[in-house]
């Protein structure tokens, strides 16, 4: 086994996830609020179109890159949604969007190489950093910054081994975006320093009173990571993309080759029919703000201090150091006694971890207000 493999932390929600399992097996009902899956079915008409391939007879490797039909259907979401005009040359399609930072890192990073990630942020983002020999390094963000880098802290963190910094907007495990602005000042950073930008847009779509600018938009120099796992409800298809300047394609095009070959032909040709599901994901939308507000009702009162109202994804960062100083402690006694699940601060980093934790508002309604009900009891 490799030193390397020593610095692979786990990732604790699904330790979270798996113990609720195994409380459901012994006759327990379980209020999920820890893990970042749509609870909504795939749309129909992605089903539809699975099932017309399946008969089609036709599932062999795509282009490594990609099928062209899916690469053009992507350039064409980005030229309705946000204004922009990209060559499909430079949309890469991948096994989600985890696959994609794979391959991301494996091109970018030579050992020791550097990664500048917000904490708190996406908790796999520095294992796959570390995977590819790189180093994750952790840059405190909070409400100041509405819990997003910015070029003051790229600044001050940025040295000679760094060649990227990661924004994810609207945020994991904060549901926060990044104002525009400071989108543009970070990307003009990153290029004055001879390294990239990259953007992880994969909740774009899931925004409440207002929309998400991409990367793109802003700066054509961006690397943007985006996929099918949640505004489209597709998470088992493993199905995303990439879009990288014009150097990085061939590079990319090699590792991909090589790494995954091509991503699932019968998922890439199903998610040109998501592209168009508009309707079914303006009811996921809607249900997710409906959640979205009442938890921001609810919470407060019991305790939970929600510094900055999320603006997208499904889930809300919470203070929690009027009921604990051990988030970690309090999650775990939460599923065992109450059976309610979130997720502790310490999954997202370091930065005041123990007084934090997320709710994750990917489960219905009905099961929602049970677990506020569950949780004020144990509280009380």
């Amino acid at each position: 086994m490799t030193r390397r493999i020593d610095h692979i932390e786990p990732f604790r929600v699904m330790q979270l996830l798996e113990r609720a399992k195994q409380l459901e097996a012994e006759g327990r009902t379980i209020i999920h609020m820890e893990i970042g899956e749509p609870d909504f079915p795939t749309p129909p008409e992605v089903i539809a179109a699975a099932q017309q391939q399946l008969l089609s007879g036709n599932q062999f490797y795509t282009p490594s890159t990609g099928d062209p039909a899916l690469t053009r259907a992507i350039a064409d979401l980005y030229q309705r949604e946000y204004g922009v005009t990209i060559d499909p040359e430079r949309i890469l399609i991948t096994p989600g969007t985890s696959g994609a930072f794979n391959l991301l890192y494996a091109v970018l990073l030579d050992s020791g190489e550097r990664v500048l990630l917000p904490d708190p942020g996406y908790p796999c983002q520095r294992n796959l950093v570390r995977l590819a020999g790189g180093e994750p390094i952790n840059i405190p963000v909070d409400a100041a910054s509405n819990y997003q880098l910015d070029s003051a802290r790229l600044t001050a963190h940025w040295d000679a081994q760094t060649r990227a910094a990661v924004v994810i907007s609207p945020g994991n495990p904060t549901g926060t975006l990044i104002d525009p602005t400071m989108l543009s000042a970070l990307a003009i950073g990153c290029q004055q320093h001879g390294g990239y930008l990259i953007s992880d847009e994969i909740y774009h779509g899931l925004t409440y009173g207002c929309r998400a600018q991409s990367a793109l938009a802003i700066n054509d120099r961006a690397i943007v990571v985006n996929g099918f796992s949640k505004r489209w409800a597709m998470t088992g298809w493993r199905v995303g993309w990439i879009i990288v300047p014009p150097e990085l394609i061939e590079p990319c095009r090699r590792v991909m080759q090589n790494i995954f070959i091509a991503a699932p032909t019968l998922s890439q040709r199903v998610a040109i029919a998501a592209l168009t599901a508009t309707k079914s994901c303006e009811h996921m939308r809607s249900a997710y703000d409906e959640r979205r507000r009442f938890l921001l009702e609810t919470l407060p009162a019991l305790g939970f201090d929600i510094v900055i109202e999320p603006q997208g994804a499904f889930y809300i960062y919470a203070d929690v150091h009027r009921l604990t100083s051990d988030s970690r402690d309090f999650c775990w006694r939460l599923l065992e006694q109450a059976g309610v699940a979130i997720t502790p601060g310490e999954d997202f980093g370091s930065f005041r971890a123990n007084t934090h934790l997320r709710f994750a508002y990917a489960t219905g309604i009905a099961q929602l207000r049970e677990g506020i009900d569950r949780i004020r009891r144990f509280i009380h």
